[in-house]
C-alpha cells in the first residue's frame, strides 16, 4: 500500500509541462469559501504556497483568501495554547497538594498539545518550504490531473476514494481505498476503472516495513517485530506521473460534494520487494497521459496496456525523515 507520497509541488509545472489548468475561481469556491476549515487543513503547506508570489489579478484573490484563512487558524491556534497553558498550570498547583491521576493525565496531555500547538504556529509562521510540507496521507487534498471540457485540469481531490453513490461511513469501513490493486480494477473498482481516471504527479512514495524485511533476514530470536517508513524514489530523480481512478461522491443532508481517488498500485520491482514491500504505485510514459485520461470502457484491454507499458525507474531507498 503507498500510504504517503510527496506530490510535486509547483503549480506552475501542471500548467506549462503538462497544460493542465485550475480554475481559480472555483478553487477559492470551494476550497476557502464552502469547504469548510477542516478541508482547509488537509491542504499540503506547499499547496497552499502556489500562489504565494501572485501573477495575476486570479491569484491575488487566491492568495488573499489563504493569508486570511492563515491568519484567523493563528488566532485560534493562539487561543488553543493559551488554554492548555492554563490548564498545565491548573495540573501543576493540584500535584504539590495531592497527586491524582486526573491531574497526571491534565499535565501530560497539556503537554504534549503545547508541543503540538507551538509546532502548527511555527509552520504558519514559516515562509521557507520543508520536504514534509509536499507529503500527502490518507485523507489529505491533493492535487490531482483529470480530463475536463476537452483539456487537462487540475482538481484538488481527497487522498481516499469515496465512490459515487455510496454512504459516508464507506470511509470507515473500507479504509484502504487511498490504494486500488490493480488486480481487483474490474472487481471492487469497476465504476472508476474505464470511467474516471487521473494522474498525480509525485516525486516520491513512502511504505511501512519490517525492519528485518527491509534487512533481508528472518526474526532473530527474541526479537520483536519493528515497523520503519522507506522512502522510494526514483534513482534519476525525475518525476513520476501516477495512475490513479477518482469519484465524484454527491453530498447527502448538507454535507458537500467530495472528490477522492485512490493510486493504482501492482506488484513491485524487483528492488521495492527486496527492501521488504509487495506493491508499487504504478508510473506511465508521459505520451500516454491523455489515452489514460479518456478512458473507452469498452476496451479495457488498452488501459491495461497502458499500464504494462509503463515507466520502470529504478528505486532507490532511505529511512523516511519524520514528518
Amino acid at each position: 500500500m503507498c500510504y504517503s507520497a510527496k506530490v510535486r509541488a509547483e503549480y506552475r509545472e501542471y500548467v506549462k509541462e503538462f497544460g493542465a489548468i485550475l480554475s481559480l475561481d472555483q478553487y477559492v469556491a470551494e476550497y476557502w469559501e464552502q469547504m469548510g476549515n477542516e478541508w482547509v487543513k488537509k491542504l499540503p503547506k506547499a499547496v497552499r504556497a502556489w500562489f504565494a508570489d501572485p501573477q495575476s489579478a486570479e491569484e491575488v484573490r487566491v492568495q488573499a483568501a489563504i493569508a486570511d484563512w492563515e491568519a484567523r487558524e493563528a488566532t485560534k491556534t493562539h487561543q488553543d495554547l493559551f488554554a492548555q497553558a492554563r490548564r498545565l498550570a491548573d495540573a501543576e498547583r493540584a500535584l504539590q497538594t495531592k497527586v491524582t491521576k486526573k491531574a497526571q493525565n491534565d499535565l501530560r496531555v497539556a503537554t504534549n498539545k503545547i508541543g503540538q500547538f507551538k509546532t502548527k504556529l511555527d509552520d504558519l509562521r514559516r515562509t521557507e518550504l520543508k520536504p514534509r510540507d509536499s507529503r500527502i496521507y490518507p485523507g489529505s487534498l491533493a492535487p490531482v490531473i483529470v480530463w475536463e471540457g476537452g483539456r487537462r485540469v487540475v482538481k484538488l481531490m481527497r487522498y481516499q476514494c469515496r465512490p459515487a453513490g455510496k454512504p459516508a461511513f464507506y470511509d470507515r469501513q473500507y479504509p484502504g481505498t487511498y490504494n486500488a490493486r490493480r488486480d481487483n480494477l474490474e472487481g471492487f473498482w469497476r465504476g472508476q476503472f474505464g470511467h474516471t481516471h487521473g494522474v498525480m504527479l509525485a516525486d516520491a512514495f513512502y511504505e511501512h516495513v519490517l525492519r528485518h524485511d527491509m534487512e533481508g533476514r528472518p526474526l532473530a530470536p527474541g526479537e520483536s517485530e519493528e515497523d520503519v517508513v522507506l522512502e522510494f524514489r526514483p534513482k534519476t530523480g525525475q518525476r513520476m506521473v501516477v495512475v490513479c481512478l477518482w469519484s465524484h461522491w454527491t453530498g447527502r443532508g448538507g454535507e458537500p460534494d467530495l472528490l477522492s481517488f485512490a493510486a493504482i498500485t501492482d506488484n513491485p520491482p524487483p528492488e521495492v520487494a527486496a527492501a521488504g514491500h509487495d506493491r508499487c504505485v504504478i508510473p506511465i510514459r508521459t505520451e500516454n497521459i491523455d489515452a489514460w485520461l479518456q478512458p473507452d470502457p469498452s476496451n479495457l484491454a488498452a488501459l491495461h496496456q497502458i499500464l504494462d507499458d509503463r515507466e520502470r525507474p529504478y528505486y532507490e531507498h532511505q529511512v523516511a525523515a519524520a514528518a
